[in-house]
């Protein structure tokens, strides 16, 4: 199938061509001038470039499959570090500036980005979330990067800052660092936002340890650089976007003054000329008075470093599948793609073929036209591809296959379904509008009003045709409440009688209605009788039936003796069809209309599993006799079939374990065929078949078939998806008064010049930052099968060793070492790693790479007796050790509240805003701390969840009862589930999401005071979607929260009712003064 293409693909649609065609290269990124001016490197295609200072052709620095950037220069200008995630991680390489190969310097598997080198040119600034110092306070976290310094050599690197210093610089003497802080979460391209969050400027006295905050706006500072005799200039959003600003004694001087884009990735030479980027291009300014920036001329004649075109297998990414009604063939889409597989044979079919996505995809009942909605033109709309020839039946064989626009407009149409004598297409409109379109007179009408729908992802409304076409069954917002219901529509609205019939009419969430039993019952999911999670979202859901008729819903009660001899008068009466010679017909007509009794009919429902659990899909068998159902107990989803007759539940199938990467969701999916003889499941992008007499039989679907992938025309389809996405879905009309279609132009530009999603992603970033919100921003994550994984032998290596091997300082709780026959202790030495010894300054971490788990070998010395030994130890993942770091740090925030109190007071810290944030602080909480006289609540670096309203609800309790047995007088009372004394809330930068909602409400109620720093208003709900090209990813903050008065949440600082905050120093030093403000509160 072909057709013209977006407007916009078309725009990209020669980017994998000679970069010589293109006649000004944009996108060009992360400039770092020369110490003597003359020359700047950039990143461009994900390569590194040199170009003259006055601008010329430029030539490649490095040139490798994998991203290079993030380039600064030594300061005798002879080599370069950068940035290149060529094993899986980002690691800093040295370079040449003649070019030629790179030298790898550092060695774990954390992201190291280098910032600068040292004045004396023998080691290189570098920021990396590996491991704090011992005594530093700071919360342990990837959001938290420490600072480091590794020689050229290559040797091991030294930790310069424990506490966050983002793209430091050392001045001119080597003296004072110049840095910009980060304190939490936020994208990095995020733009216009004056929070506490927000970075600032401040310079390190290396001598004293003494940091200075040199910036007091309250949006965003950062990027600082040394220019000619000291001076210090940095990047602010001051005047409204990123520019250039002159740090002054008399206060801040604007230097630069560019609109509407920012200023990006200053530099600075030694004669004080400064370099950086805006919009995609490299500039210039001459420190000289009254100087302008000058745009420097760029050329690129190099080729470019792929072809933009690549054949990739189909296989494990499937998102979608539809059984054909003959049960002959399946279609399937993968990465927006339609295709069409035969069960009996190993061939596939590929149905569409262009750079935008495919949704929905289903059958019409003679199984000769695929019906689906479709991305084009701006727009998602409906479309059916039909085999052409007569004399083919099958669409894996099909030579012919012919697309047509079913229902083509600027209105947006999803889902669509045909009816079951395929005259009828059902079909939602703008997401949530319930409609049907006649194709023999093209008129539509609509089923469900859009008011009485939500739709919070793509696909999550679901709704179905009765077998004889007169009634729908849909999820509706039942009650003005987000939880849903079932409805039962009438196809032709004002035929049936009441417009919208609530079938089930429940508190609990109702959802994936289905027919049964020919039309007489249907089935669905609901979480009203399943375990619900102890604070936040989430609940096990059980599968229902409802009997629309009396008969139907006496025969699901029979006994199983009752069963056993109806089923024997039914194999009479075939032996007596035999007899007579009657043959049933291959085509049993029209479907009997649906009868619906209603008297008593909410009276006929019945739970259809006997355990409730985490449910992915779930069939009832054509006789009602058996479900088939998809239900995940332990690691990944299992196939269950509960035969009601026979009273026997038992497991079919087991599928492999979810793939828990943060690729996103993959959808589920169960089928059956008419005759209920075969299942089909979509898990975790993979399908299988399974034959339901034989469900030891089950077998993988090969599909056989390849695609090639055109990555340019793909990445423009994308980008107008992202955008079109935010217009539509952003969480008010208005997109924070942001003219967006001026943005989308301004960076449709540069997709002609990105060939890779690193930077696809960061120019994405970079649009939808001009939105001044949270939850947004978009982001790649490759796939680098066989990268580095270091592990961690579970120590705080000593700083002040300077001889052979790793002396401990400190090992932590629940470490390897920390075993009972282990003779480790601080102070004892590590020699050797697997028998290679550690000499003094050797990069150790490559003996680490890939050990998690492993049995490893560690010679260790004793310097007080001099003792050897050796002993196995299996070393632990960054995972583990992160949560041992995370366990340590809140016990010493609780030892310190403690000390700090003589025992008065407890302490929790609530780690995230789900069911495990709460269960940790119920048990804490109600247990060690439940005598406490009151409660300090660390919500410090909690990124959020839905939590806010269960915890403030625990923390709301007041006595009511106590409880007196005779003899007994330490049971308590009521409330017995709930903190009934005075409590304070430690907050900061880092609360992010509903770690903001938490605090508003837990001020909104009055429980207590509110200590730390201001909490950004980030308070709205996401969704945070995955593109076809499965590795990108984007947030869409799409439901807001608004106070009584009105204030919408987003973008409404929380200011704390006493302001603290912890300076570098004293946190690097082990002091948290705001938890000592929080004891103090309450001692008070």
């Amino acid at each position: 199938m072909t057709r013209p293409y977006l407007v916009l693909a078309a725009l990209v649609a020669a980017a994998p061509v000679l970069a010589a065609q293109l006649p000004t290269p944009l996108w060009l990124r992360y400039p770092a001038i020369s110490p003597d001016a003359r020359q700047i490197a950039f990143t461009y295609g994900g390569d590194l470039y040199l170009v003259p200072a006055d601008g010329g052709e430029a030539r490649h620095l490095t040139q490798h499959p994998n991203r290079e950037f993030m380039p600064v220069w030594s300061p005798d200008g002879r080599s370069l570090a950068y940035a290149s995630d060529r094993f899986g991680n980002f690691d800093v390489f040295l370079v040449s500036r003649a070019g030629g190969g790179s030298t790898r310097l550092t060695f774990h598997s954390a992201d190291d980005f280098p910032s600068g080198f040292h004045p004396d040119g023998r080691s290189i600034l570098f920021s990396s979330a590996r491991q704090d110092s011992r005594t530093c306070i700071g919360f342990p976290s990837k959001a938290q990067p420490e600072l480091y310094a590794v020689p050229i050599d290559g040797s091991r690197p030294r930790q310069v800052l424990t506490t966050p210093a983002e793209d430091a610089v050392f001045d001119p003497a080597g003296t004072r660092l110049a840095y910009h802080d980060r304190k939490g979460y936020e994208n990095a391209w995020r733009k216009h936002h004056t929070s506490a969050i927000a970075r600032d400027v401040w310079t390190c006295d290396l001598s004293t340890g003494r940091h200075r905050k040199l910036t007091d706006f309250p949006g965003e500072d950062r990027n600082p650089v040394f220019g000619r005799d000291g001076a210090l200039f940095y990047l602010s959003e001051r005047s409204g976007s990123f520019n250039v600003w002159m740090d002054a004694p008399d206060g801040p001087v604007q230097v630069t003054a560019f609109r509407h884009h920012p200023v990006r990735f200053l530099t600075a030479a030694r004669n004080g000329t400064l370099c950086f980027s805006y919009h995609g291009e490299l500039f210039t300014l001459a420190p000289r008075k009254g100087a302008e920036p000058r745009k420097v001329p760029v050329r690129i004649r190099t080729g470019a470093k792929n072809t933009g075109r690549r054949i990739v297998p189909v296989n494990g990414d499937a998102t979608d599948v539809a059984l054909a009604p003959g049960g002959k063939e399946i279609a399937f889409i993968t990465r927006g793609e339609i295709f069409v597989t035969s069960l009996d044979h190993d061939s596939t079919k590929r149905v569409t073929n262009t750079p935008e996505q495919e949704r929905s995809v289903s059958f019409s009942p003679d199984g000769r036209t695929l019906l689906y909605a479709a991305e084009r033109d701006g727009s998602w709309n409906l479309y059916s591809s039909t085999i052409a020839r007569e004399e083919e039946s099958r669409f894996h064989l099909a030579t012919v296959i012919e697309e047509q626009p079913v229902l083509v407009g600027r209105r947006e149409t999803f889902q669509p379904k045909y009816s079951p004598d395929g005259r009828e297409i059902a079909f939602l409109e703008e997401r949530t509008t319930l409609r049907v379109l006649n194709l023999d007179t093209g008129k539509i009408r609509t089923v469900l009003p859009g008011d009485r729908n939500y739709s919070y992802s793509d696909g999550d409304q679901s709704f179905a045709w009765s077998p004889d076409g007169r009634w729908l069954l849909s999820t509706f917002l039942g009650y003005n409440r987000w939880s849903e219901d079932i409805a039962l529509l009438p196809a032709h609205p004002g035929d049936q009688g009441a417009e919208i019939r609530n079938l089930t009419e429940s508190a609990y969430y109702d959802a994936s209605p289905q027919w049964a039993l020919g039309g007489k019952a249907m089935i669905w999911f609901s979480n009203r009788h399943g375990m619900r999670a102890h604070g936040s979202w989430g609940s096990q859901f059980d599968a229902y039936g409802l009997f629309l008729t009396r008969d139907a819903y006496d025969r699901f009660r029979l006994s199983r003796e009752e069963y056993a001899l109806l089923e024997e008068e039914k194999e009479n009466r075939r032996d007596t069809d035999r007899d007579d010679g009657e043959e049933r017909p291959d085509d049993p007509g029209p479907a009997d209309p649906v009868e619906i009794e209603w008297d008593g009919l909410e009276d006929r429902k019945a739970r259809l599993t006997i355990n409730s659990s985490r449910l992915g899909g779930a069939v009832l068998s054509p006789d009602g006799e058996a479900l088939y159902y998809l239900s995940r107990f332990e690691k990944g989803y299992d196939l269950w079939v509960h035969k009601f007759f026979e009273e026997e539940t038992k497991l079919l199938t087991k599928f492999p374990k979810a793939d828990d990467n943060r690729r996103g969701r993959k959808p589920r999916k169960l089928l059956m065929d008419k005759d209920g003889e075969m299942l089909v499941v979509l898990d975790n992008g993979n399908l299988y078949r399974i034959d339901t007499d034989e469900p030891d039989s089950k077998e993988d679907i090969d599909t056989d078939s390849e695609m090639e992938i055109r990555h340019s025309e793909e990445r423009a389809c994308m980008f107008e998806h992202v955008w079109r996405q935010l217009k539509k879905k952003f969480y008010v009309r208005d997109l924070h008064g942001v003219d967006w279609a001026f943005y989308k132009r301004a960076y449709a530009r540069f997709l002609p010049h990105i060939n890779n999603n690193h930077d696809f992603a960061e120019m994405l970033s970079e649009m939808l930052g001009e939105l001044n919100a949270s939850h947004t921003g978009a982001g790649y994550r490759p796939r680098h099968d066989g990268g580095d994984k270091t592990a961690s032998l579970g120590i705080f290596p000593d700083p002040a060793h300077d001889g052979p091997g790793i002396r401990i300082l400190e090992i932590i709780d629940k470490s390897p070492l920390q075993n009972a026959e282990s003779k480790a202790r601080p102070g004892v030495v590590i020699d050797a790693i697997d028998a290679t010894p550690i000499a003094p300054d050797m990069n150790y971490y490559p003996l680490l790479n890939r050990k998690e788990g492993k049995r490893t070998l560690l010679s260790l010395r004793d310097p007080d007796t001099g003792e050897r030994w050796e002993e196995v130890i299996k070393p632990l993942s960054r995972r583990e050790l992160n949560n041992l770091l995370y366990e340590r740090w809140t016990k010493s925030r609780a030892a310190e509240v403690e000390r700090l109190s003589g025992g008065r007071l407890g302490y929790v810290h609530v780690r995230s805003m789900n069911d495990e944030g709460f269960r940790r602080t119920f048990d804490r909480v109600l247990g060690p701390e439940n005598d406490k006289e009151a409660l300090v609540v660390d919500t410090r670096f909690n990124g959020g969840g839905w939590l806010h309203d269960d915890l403030v609800t625990f923390l709301d309790g007041k006595p009511y009862l106590q409880f007196f047995p005779r003899g007994q007088g330490n049971l308590g009372g009521e409330p017995q589930s709930k903190w009934a004394k005075p409590s304070v809330v430690i907050m900061g930068e880092s609360n992010y999401s509903d770690a903001h909602m938490f605090p508003y409400a837990y001020k909104a109620h009055g429980l207590g005071k509110l200590v730390g720093m201001p909490v950004p208003g980030t308070a709205t709900a996401v969704w945070w979607e995955t593109l076809i090209d499965p590795t990108l990813y984007f947030g869409i903050p799409q439901v807001g929260m608004r106070t009584p008065d009105g204030t919408l949440l987003e973008n409404t600082q929380l200011e704390p009712d006493i302001r603290v905050a912890n300076r570098p120093e004293a946190t690097a030093r082990g002091r948290d003064r705001q938890l000592e403000a929080a004891v103090n509160v309450l001692l008070e």
